[in-house]
């Protein structure tokens, strides 16, 4: 029996996958329990018209990240941050202040999508990784300074 899954099941395939399975664990488990759907030809024709809009949306937001991507090439950020005497900053900067600061440069980008090389806790010079798609990466250097 060929089913097509609508979602990830465990040590039998993804989402999207053909596969074939035994008839009992197919009509028992799998069907009732949302997780796939028979692969009759008229289902196999729509999951590759689906396949096709997929790919087509992915291509679109992946060119989107390249261009974000080559904006953010050359630019360079200041943060400032209360500090003592000896540079070390009260508290850490974090994810949030570094998407505030590119939103103040015209880049819209979650914060959940930056990361750090090392927690910036002193006044100095930074990188912060930034995951724009799961292909396109961006380093950008920020400088903190005291306030």
């Amino acid at each position: 029996m060929e089913v097509i899954l609508k979602q990830d099941v465990k040590n039998l395939g993804d989402k999207d996958d053909v596969v074939s399975v035994k008839p009992g664990y197919g009509r028992n488990y799998l069907l009732p329990k949302g997780y796939a759907i028979l692969a009759t030809e008229s289902a196999r024709k729509v999951l590759a018209e689906n396949l096709k809009q997929a790919q087509f949306k992915q291509d679109k937001i992946r060119k989107d990240a390249d261009d974000i991507a080559a904006r953010l090439e050359g630019v360079k950020l200041t943060i400032g941050a209360k500090a003592g005497e000896t540079g070390k900053i009260f508290g850490a900067i974090n994810t949030i202040q570094v998407a505030d600061a590119l939103k103040k440069e015209g880049f819209d980008v979650d914060r959940r999508r930056i990361t750090f090389d090392s927690e910036p806790k002193f006044v100095g010079e930074y990188t912060a990784n930034i995951n724009l798609h799961k292909e396109v990466k961006v380093k950008v250097p920020f400088e903190v300074v005291a306030k």
